[in-house]
């Protein structure tokens, strides 16, 4: 196993992995694995005519690897009489049949799917009183130890890199009991409880000595977004402040991890810290532009001296001196900068990002939500307007879930409102009115909204985002409200990514036959919205990339609402002016369900105009402190080659 090092000579941390882990292309593919390994455990404890007993986590990471083991038990038969399952953790208090508790999750997803006994199933209680929890978490060790303890124990990680509910400061020594969730974590699970108010301050978890005790122990994490505390609890210092790096000391632990996930451990991210590699110019631009912002120097200052003592030797090996490689990644940044997103008529566009012909493109910009197209690539739209490309914008979802309630009462009431002050007589508008107050005064936290409510909701958000297209100067005819049906669950929750998603998209991109195709390559959303909008634009490019107007289509993905491109890997770059950037704040404030506390924040408490323009103007700073241009902001893009 490597062990992290430290270049004593210039402080260059060279850090490599102290916990087995194996990465997947995605999510399935590693849940799959996974389930494939739990099957063969049961089957091995069945011939030997022994429980197997399984510790088994909540949340969003194990979605998969239960669905796969539901069909392993319908498809193939796989028994689970023989398994006895221990779970993690639960909020506390909690209701056993609350729409949030786990106890309803494991039912949902797994218990009620397959043959396991009732009785083999445990769930620490979240509805005891406060005066009982000790004893009964006492009893909940006690049952673990007399079934001969876990032989697999699942689990996810928390942000601040919490397993079950073991928050920063947790002890390896900890035993079951009840503890106090960081706001990181409450910020994190608010999103179900309809807001942070109603988020569960505590909860009861199984202590960190029990998971460490398990005989394997395998943690699951997926996305980007766990790809900073999935390096530090592998590479980094044992530490308490992230009980997930006490799994260095565990003698079988695996984190099983999909692409994103572990795009920050040194052998991805820094790979010829780790190996002999193959310089490919992705990976040099990679390594150069990350040696310039270690080191604070623009690139062209970079020496031969700052590449060997950074463990870039074998880049001057193979290819010269640093002046050499430096004019190479200088010019290749330099020429991904563009005011010209949809190409520039007449000119010589070998060095451009985009293609000068034809000089009016067909765009199509998809927007996840009804806000994507303005917060991530705001000015960019408008300038493809401007010079004078067709440009349509299609919204996949409806965004209904992400409008307060207060929102549709206001505007269910400006109806009647309206309706009174004209003379116009209208039952049926009245007794909507009434339907959604009462529904809407009445719902619990949790509830999913009437259909009604979720209309008014969904009406709130294509007037706003029709106005914001309109705000950018497209007519009524080249705006498109998709509202894909996977979408329209009511809840968090959404269906996965069906045929029907997937045929609307490809009739529509078909309909226009665009010559440039945006979309959200933004797959640090928390939501997961976004990664199924990408993958029914992927699917419709894939299935008619054998038509002809296909061969002449580029597509580009932006980000922007939860993170950016790295700097080495844009391929086009759109710089703004100051007063472009205000006219793409004006174009997000149009969004007005969206301002001044958005349902769903996640953890970043900027609303979405502040991490736009915080995010746009870090990416053009990085041009600079790289050596190029200074410009106010810029939008960043990828382009994705089908």
């Amino acid at each position: 196993m490597l062990k992290s090092t430290i270049d004593k000579a210039t402080g260059f941390e060279k850090r490599f992995e102290n916990i087995n882990t194996l990465m997947f292309e995605d999510s399935q593919a590693a849940s799959r694995a996974t389930a494939k390994e739990i099957a063969k455990l049961i089957k091995v404890k069945q011939s030997q005519r022994q429980p197997c007993v399984l510790g088994l986590a909540t949340g969003s990471s194990p979605k998969g690897l239960y669905a796969e083991l539901v069909r392993l038990h319908k498809e193939e038969g796989l028994s689970f009489k023989n398994v006895v399952t221990f779970n993690l953790d639960e909020y506390y208090p909690m209701e056993p049949d609350s729409v949030n508790s786990y106890v309803r999750f494991m039912k949902k997803l797994l218990f009620d799917k397959v043959d396991i006994l009732p009785e083999n199933c445990h769930i620490p209680d979240g509805a005891l009183s406060k005066e009982d929890i000790a004893d009964y978490c006492n009893r909940y060790e006690s049952k673990i130890e007399t079934v001969g303890g876990i032989d697999l124990q699942i689990l996810g990680i928390g942000a601040n890199g919490h397993i079950g509910f073991n928050e920063s400061g947790s002890l390896q020594n900890s035993k079951t009991r009840l503890v106090a969730l960081d706001h990181i974590t409450r910020v994190a699970a608010s999103k179900d409880f309809a807001g942070l108010s109603n988020t569960p301050r505590t909860a009861i978890t199984l202590g960190v000595k029990k998971i460490m005790e398990a005989k394997r122990v395998i943690l699951m994490a997926w996305g980007e977004g766990k790809s900073n505390i999935i390096h530090l609890s592998v590479e980094g210092q044992v530490t308490n402040q992230v009980p997930a790096s006490f799994l260095q000391e565990h003698n079988n632990a695996t984190f099983v991890l999909d692409r994103e996930a572990a795009s920050k451990l040194s052998r991805i991210n820094t790979p010829w810290l780790v190996e002999k590699v193959t310089w490919t110019d992705k990976l040099i631009r990679k390594a150069v532009t990350g040696l310039a912002l270690h080191l604070k120097k623009p690139i062209l200052m970079l020496t031969d001296a700052d590449y060997i003592e950074n463990g870039m030797s074998d880049l001057l090996a193979d290819f010269g001196h640093a002046y050499d490689i430096n004019i190479k990644i200088f010019n290749d940044l330099q020429h991904t900068i563009t005011g010209w997103p949809g190409g520039k008529p007449n000119a010589e566009d070998t060095k451009r990002p985009e293609r000068a012909e034809p000089a009016k493109k067909r765009v199509l910009i998809f927007s996840p939500h009804p806000d994507d197209d303005i917060i991530s690539m705001g000015g960019t739209f408008r300038r493809l307007h401007e010079q004078g490309h067709e440009v349509h914008v299609a919204y996949q979802t409806s965004g209904n879930i992400a409008v307060a309630d207060e929102e549709a009462l206001r505007f269910a009431s400006f109806v009647c409102d309206y309706n009174d002050k004209f003379g116009i007589q209208n039952e049926a508008t009245e007794k909507i009115h009434k339907k959604v107050v009462k529904s809407l005064s009445d719902k619990k936290p949790s509830e999913t909204d009437i259909p009604e409510a979720r209309y008014i909701k969904g009406l709130i958000r294509k007037g706003e985002a029709r106005a914001t297209s309109h705000f950018v100067g497209l007519p009524d005819k080249q705006i498109h409200f998709m509202e894909l049906p996977f979408y329209e669950t009511g809840t968090i929750d959404k269906n996965p990514l069906g045929e029907e998603d997937i045929q609307l998209t490809l009739d529509l991109i078909e309909s226009i036959k665009p010559h440039q195709i945006y979309a959200a390559g933004d797959l640090a959303d928390p939501h997961g919205t976004h990664k199924v909008c990408l993958d029914a634009v992927f699917e419709g490019v894939r299935r008619l990339k054998l038509k002809p107007f296909m061969q002449d289509c580029w597509i580009w993905l932006y980000r922007g609402a939860w993170q950016e491109w790295g700097v080495d890997e844009i391929e086009m770059a759109v710089p703004m002016s100051p007063d472009q950037v205000l006219e793409k704040r004006h174009g997000i404030f149009k969004h007005q369900s969206q301002k001044d506390g958005v349902v769903f924040q996640g953890s970043d408490s900027r609303e979405f105009w502040q991490r736009a323009e915080d995010r746009n103007k870090e990416t053009a700073e990085l041009y600079d402190q790289l050596g190029l241009s200074h410009y106010a902001a810029m939008e960043a893009f990828v382009r994705w080659h089908f």
